[in-house]
């Protein structure tokens, strides 16, 4: 086993208080702050006057609440400036895939579409004539319906309105016949927090895409699971949709998303 590295029990304790504080939905009285963190009233405000000292705390004069202070804000502002979506997700790829046991890749909003960006190849996996660079499409693969779920209607109505004419054109019917139909598909991605296709983009696969968002709610990638339908779970909540939606919810938190 790993030797534990000695540290500093009372700054851990202390940090206690800030947790609570920033996880609360407001300021907190000192009786109500002080048992959340799990420590007597007296103890908590001993803390709480050196963290009014360093700014990581204030105190309301009239209510006499307690609430995050600016130096809390600019730390926390200065750890979501260094953040890299692409580069914390491409770090839990590999375990994820391991764990699902099926092909994984990151997908971001490029300047022409949903642009798959990390490929994480299972050892299973059948061949997919899919590379780094790809566009995907909005209405037929799970990538394109996530993002055009959760990106602003203004910025994706044209691009739903062409690839639909072009379905139209080609006479498919396993994507929306309508902007109305596209619009009810979105909606429901939305309900379910995932999108999933089925022999849809490509014979024999099935895919699931999850969004991942940052601190001002916006999605910032789509992390992607494909697989054949012999052996891929296609169920909502099933193998695959489940561990995926946990690690997009944990990726999300991570980057500062409080919804």
């Amino acid at each position: 086993m790993t030797k534990e590295r000695a540290g500093i029990q009372s700054v851990e304790v202390g940090f206690g208080l800030l947790d609570v504080l920033s996880k609360a939905a407001g300021p907190l009285m000192l009786r109500d702050l002080a048992a959340a963190a799990g420590m007597s009233a007296a103890k908590a405000h001993r803390y709480l006057v050196s963290f009014q000292r360093l700014q990581l705390v204030v105190q309301d004069a009239s209510s006499t609440r307690y609430d995050l202070g600016p130096a809390s804000l600019k730390l926390g502002l200065a750890s979501l400036s260094r953040l890299d979506a692409v580069k914390l997700a491409r770090e839990r790829i590999a375990p994820l895939m391991e764990q699902i046991g099926h092909t994984l890749a990151l997908a971001v909003w490029g300047n022409h579409g949903p642009t798959i960006v990390h490929w994480e190849e299972s050892p299973q996996a059948v061949t997919v004539n899919l590379r780094l660079g790809d566009v995907m499409p909005l209405l037929s693969s799970a990538t394109g319906r996530c993002f055009a779920a959760y990106l602003s209607k203004e910025a994706i109505t044209p691009m739903l309105k062409d690839e639909i004419a072009r379905a139209q054109r080609q006479g498919r019917e396993d994507v929306p016949g309508s902007l109305a139909q596209a619009r009810a598909m979105l909606d429901e991605v939305r309900r379910r927090g995932s999108a999933r296709v089925v022999d849809t983009l490509l014979p024999g696969i099935i895919g699931f895409c999850v969004p991942v968002f940052d601190s001002d709610g916006h999605i910032a990638l789509g992390i992607v699971a494909l697989g054949p339908t012999g052996t891929f779970d296609p169920e909502w909540g099933g193998a695959v949709d489940r561990p995926l939606r946990a690690a997009a919810h944990q990726l999300s938190s991570d980057l500062g998303y409080a919804g």
